[in-house]
């Protein structure tokens, strides 16, 4: 037997603290070094083994308090020697994981739950062991026999011993029919969420097969995510190893186009609105009236987007209702609207400065409206509202979104955006998804590609956990996505900082939860409930890198490292 299969202890069970079917205790040789998050497996009955992830280790001594070893020690002296030997052990507490009959897996197709003996030796588990104890081997049977790659490498779990095991998520609960999406949180620090966000796409390309899959992903940091198509030039040699470790190419994305925002200087420069220098090839896109409204044939993402502020009577979305109806069946008295400026200086809304009744809503609320508008549109704009949308010079979101081919990554720049533009942005780009997939035809449904991922990072600012005054109706996508997404193949992956920012109807089916370093104030929220009250208390000092990964076919959270991403990093600003 090699040395990372020695035994590292026995199970321990007293009158006070029993081994039951959920747990069991083990003491450790005085030699041996155990971690919470090892995985361990310990001998039990008919030749089967159990497997348990160990949660604290406790150091026990035969003391009967603290006061008896201070006056053993000469009454508190650091110089002397203790006048009364302690006898003491290392304690680890395991949650059970699984059991498993190595010569013949289908014996005991329950599994055998009855309580670890005490005295049976306990080992670090090796890879095979840690598969079993988490269902990944399930994973692996279902792939050989029905020769379908549905493992997505997700990060390695490091051993105590030194060993460094692959894990795998289950493409059913990630993509779906199973289950889907993917929620990322915690205050790890600089783009440790995203980095990872940007992997695991990776790795779903890598392995599940690009060619039936399209990417649309968010960049809402600086210039973070505007040149994935270009490689890294200082990966380390541990960065490669650990990238051939799980079977994947360190490789940035291919088959990238990238859509950014027409600024208030670019029809002079002809540059986007981003920070840095733009990517090498990129499309600028815009809004105008007529791009926020659309056509009857294709409607646009609306104004109900922008006005995000307290509408209790829905007066301002009647009035909203009656524009896109009138612009958009062409009716007389809006035949004249065809800008914003045609909207909010002229009429029906306004005649010489001065509100209007229109279709039973007061002048005083035609009034609200076109000051708040007015405000997004033309006062505090970053100048992607236009009076007009040169077609050649600048494209329409929508349109682009609705042109996503399979093996497409495409990212959208919301960077220097106001908050109402990003919520329009993203808005428009939820609803061409969603209305791409729950309103296409079976013949439609052929040509669009089997699956899109969407990344959105900040998630709690477009689903918030409770409805604030400046919730706009983007909460009503999201929420749709997240409840009907697996159907329709569209799997959202949101990152933020605090889970409990974000509506629980969304983090509630998310099927797998990435969880890094977090505050106790955070973690003792309802959205954590998921993780064992032992475990909590080591997520507060996760390092960078380090995240705990929960997923359906595991019995319990694990902590999980992973390779960076291979593209250059911030943007142009490391170029070099």
């Amino acid at each position: 037997m090699d040395g990372s299969r020695r035994i590292i202890g026995k199970a321990s069970a007293t009158d006070r603290e029993p081994n039951s079917a959920e747990k069991f205790f083990f003491w450790l040789a005085p030699e041996e070094i155990v971690n919470p998050f090892d995985i361990v497996e310990a001998d039990h009955i008919g030749g089967t083994r159990t497997f348990g992830l160990v949660t604290n280790i406790e150091q026990v001594t035969d003391a009967p308090s603290h006061l008896s070893n201070y006056i053993s020690s000469d009454f508190g002296s650091t110089r002397v020697l203790p006048q009364t030997p302690r006898q003491g052990a290392n304690v680890a507490e395991v949650s059970v994981l699984a059991n498993y009959d190595p010569s013949d897996p289908k014996r005991y197709p329950m599994g055998i739950y009855m309580p670890v003996q005490s005295d049976s030796p306990v080992r670090f588990a090796d890879e095979g062991g840690v598969h079993v104890a988490l269902g990944i081997d399930k994973m692996m049977e279902y792939e050989r026999q029905h020769r379908d790659r549905v493992a997505i490498p997700a990060g390695v779990v490091r051993i105590s011993n030194g060993s460094r095991v692959r894990v795998y998520l289950d493409k059913r609960y990630v993509l779906g029919p199973e289950g889907a999406h993917v929620n990322i949180a915690g205050i790890s620090g600089l783009a440790t969420k995203t980095s990872y966000a940007m992997f695991l796409i990776q790795s779903i390309l890598q392995t599940v097969g690009s060619k039936d899959i399209a990417v649309v992903i968010l960049n809402v940091k600086q210039n973070d995510l505007l040149v994935i198509d270009k490689p890294r030039h200082d990966m380390k040699a541990e960065e490669y190893e650990l990238w051939e470790l799980l079977g994947l190419r360190p490789q940035p994305f291919d088959n990238v186009r990238y859509l950014l925002p027409w600024g208030k200087e670019t029809q002079t420069t002809g540059l986007p609105n981003c920070f840095g220098e733009p990517p090498d090839q990129f499309q600028v896109y815009a809004y105008s009236l007529e791009d926020v409204i659309g056509t009857r044939t294709s409607p646009g993402p609306g104004l109900g987007l922008l006005i995000r502020v307290p509408d209790p009577w829905d007066t301002l979305g009647a009035l909203i209702g009656e524009i896109h109806q009138g612009i958009m069946n062409q009716e007389p008295k809006w035949s004249k609207v065809s800008t914003w400026s045609d909207l909010l200086s002229g009429p029906p809304l306004m005649d010489k400065g001065v509100p209007q009744e229109v279709s039973g809503v007061k002048p005083a609320s035609v009034g609200r409206f076109v000051r708040i508008l007015r405000r997004v549109v033309k006062n505090r704009q970053s100048g992607v509202f236009v009076e007009q949308r040169a077609t050649r010079r600048a494209v329409n979101l929508g349109e682009e979104i609705r042109q996503i081919r399979g093996g497409q990554v495409t990212v959208v720049d919301v960077a220097r955006l106001t908050e109402e533009e990003r919520a329009l942005a993203l808005g428009h780009i939820v609803q061409e998804v969603y209305n791409m997939y729950a309103e296409a035809t079976v013949d439609e449904l052929g040509d669009l590609p089997k699956k899109v991922i969407l990344f959105v990072d900040e998630l709690n600012k477009y689903a918030p956990s409770r409805r604030t005054e400046g919730e706009s109706s983007i909460l009503e996508y999201v929420l749709d996505i997240a409840a009907r997404g697996r159907s329709l193949g569209v799997v959202l992956i949101s990152a933020e900082q605090f889970m409990s920012e974000v509506h629980p109807q969304v983090v509630g089916n998310c099927a797998t939860k990435v969880i890094g370093r977090s505050d106790s104030s955070e973690l003792s929220e309802p959205a954590y409930r998921h993780i064992a009250q032992a475990l909590k208390a080591h997520l507060t000092r996760l390092n960078k890198g380090e995240l705990l990964l929960s997923h359906p076919i595991y019995r319990q959270p694990i902590k999980i490292e992973f390779p960076q991403p291979a593209y250059r990093g911030i943007g142009h600003e490391r170029a070099g």
